[in-house]
């Protein structure tokens, strides 16, 4: 049949399974939102405040669901306010298609009004992207951004369709939903050399990150921790993996992850990392890393071998497959001696942990815990209350922690948890503050008018908190702008978007605030009062190693 390229994207869009998509409609793409209108029933699209609300919450729903989050745009500053959603995906690997539409052809290099070269922008954060040059080719690039977007590596990829081209018209024939590319485990003669190498430690430690979720190795993870008697840790894209109950399993690891993992890395002489990368956050200072560990990495993505910690042994594959080969190469342990170590260290967490009474950023998330369900959504944004939250969350679902890791995105969460909403059809919880939900507070409208069941958990202590606490414990108290002293009232706030809201300054007031919000159809923001002060611990310095970390305030100079 003889479509307009118009129509071949909804088509192409509805045959690759797309149900929802997010956006913000305009000039240069009203030929696809006409187009939208007239499938209204086959696909929905959610419009909401602002295009980065809208990527962020096609990054949510990715996350959430495992399939590419699709977001669309009109040209110039509605495809340039995709940009930080887009980076946001693809630090943190999220399958994303974004469609932006653009001037005519004949216009294309002429300034014309809101022109923008949204290719050239996206280039370096994004797996792929396209000009797409004529109707007839228009069906194809989408079917192949779908395909690269979950292939390998997960990651964004952008089509731009100048106007004309939404015009033409060619004929259309539908086809079946494209599948990712394969994967690969990886050489043989590799696997063995990192099993001989494995088969020697004393005091292995496992590893991983995001990429486990992506593989869905986390049965072959398991099976590895067993065989190797080994205590489990994971960066922030890896919480999800497995339920944080686990009894393996230390936590997050890194700046501020839990003591007993960051410091059973340290102490580890053999550490498998497993579809994660070595950034700043994990490493500290790279001279003083793991000095005493052969480290075993495995990773889809060959760039990222050796990039900044040099590997005894680097493998590029899929880590299921890997993992299925490597697993019986290894000989079964016990490590009487190393599982003592390790539950010393899970003690001295327990002694150093927060236990103080009453109304703490901690007693808040545990509070919380109290309330989530097993598939129950969890997204932050970005700041102390992201840390408090990757510290103290439980979760026992894979992809139910939504959080910005590489980018660090202040403002990502309520998009995302919106995201996340409607792709698990459950409700979603977002933990902020008041400085990140400040840039994205115009997203409420969104989910009033949807009415999506968000509990937001606002932790607002009036201060830009983590900076702060850097400037408290680094720049001897400069608090140079991180004093936000705003007159918001954020629960009169919420009922002027046409959402409910509660406030809370004891653990009782909590209760009571969360049980109002979780039995509320539609958005219920619950501000959570905590002091300025409090601190994100523990903490690795700047510069620092794990010899280095601040279990409590006072341990460093000020």
């Amino acid at each position: 049949m003889k479509l307009s390229g118009a129509d071949i994207i909804v088509r192409t869009l509805i045959e690759q399974g797309a149900t929802t998509v997010f956006g913000y409609p305009g000039g240069q793409i009203i030929n696809v939102y006409d187009s939208l209108y007239k499938y209204r029933d086959e696909i929905t699209h959610i419009l909401t405040a602002h295009e980065q609300g809208a990527a962020h919450a096609a990054d949510g729903y990715a996350r959430a669901t495992g399939r590419p989050g699709v977001v669309i745009a009109t040209s110039g500053p509605g495809a340039t306010n995709l940009v930080t959603g887009i980076a946001t995906a693809y630090l943190d690997s999220v399958p994303m298609v974004a469609i932006t539409g653009n001037v005519p052809t004949t216009q294309l290099g002429t300034d014309s009004f809101q022109e923008i070269d949204i290719t050239g922008i996206t280039l370096p954060i994004t797996k792929h992207n396209y000009v797409v040059g004529s109707v007839e080719e228009l069906a194809d690039t989408i079917r192949e951004a779908f395909r690269l977007a979950s292939s390998g590596r997960p990651g964004p990829v952008l089509i731009d369709v100048p106007k004309d081209i939404q015009v033409a018209q060619c004929e259309f024939t539908e086809q079946e939903p494209v599948i990712p590319e394969p994967g690969q485990a990886a050489k043989e003669i590799r696997i063995r050399d990192a099993a001989e190498c494995i088969n020697m430690s004393q005091r292995p430690f496992i590893y991983f990150g995001g990429g486990m979720i992506t593989s869905d190795a986390e049965e072959e993870l398991l099976k590895l921790a067993e065989i190797l008697d080994a205590p489990i840790g994971c960066s922030l894209m890896g919480l999800s993996a497995i339920p944080t109950d686990h009894p393996r399993f230390l936590g997050m690891q890194g700046m501020h992850g839990h003591y007993a993992s960051s410091m059973a890395m340290h102490k580890a002489d053999c550490i498998i990392a497993l579809g994660v990368r070595f950034n700043d956050r994990v490493t500290g200072n790279r001279a003083k890393f793991a000095t005493h560990a052969q480290i075993v990495h495995i990773d889809v993505d060959g760039a990222e071998l050796d990039k900044t910690v040099s590997a005894a042994h680097s493998m590029r594959g899929d880590l299921k497959l890997t993992l299925g080969r490597l697993l019986p190469l290894l000989n079964q342990k016990k490590l009487p001696e190393w599982r003592k170590t390790v539950e010393g260290l899970k003690a001295e967490e327990r002694r150093t942990s927060d236990s103080r009474p009453g109304l703490t950023p901690r007693s808040a998330i545990l509070e919380l815990n109290k309330f989530l369900g097993e598939n129950t959504a969890v997204a932050t944004d970005v700041g102390q209350h992201q840390m408090w939250t990757a510290q103290n969350i439980r979760l026992k679902t894979k992809r139910r922690f939504i959080s910005s890791g590489g980018l660090g995105t202040m403002g990502f969460g309520m998009g995302a948890a919106m995201g996340a909403a409607i792709g698990t059809n459950e409700r979603s919880v977002l933990v902020t503050g008041d400085g990140g939900f400040g840039m994205c507070l115009n997203e409420l409208a969104t989910a009033v008018t949807y009415r999506i069941p968000v509990v937001i958990l606002l932790m607002n202590n009036g201060v830009l908190g983590m900076v702060r606490q850097w400037q408290t414990l680094f720049f001897r108290r400069h608090y140079s702008n991180t004093v936000l002293d705003r007159k918001t009232d954020f629960v009169a706030l919420s009922k002027a978007f046409g959402a409910n809201g509660a406030r809370a300054s004891s653990l009782e007031e909590l209760d009571k605030a969360l049980e109002l919000a979780f039995n509320c159809d539609g958005p219920f923001v619950v501000e959570c009062m905590i002091d300025k002060d409090e601190f994100v611990l523990p903490m690795l310095p700047p510069g620092g190693s794990m010899d280095d970390i601040i279990t409590k305030v006072g341990e460093s100079d000020e």
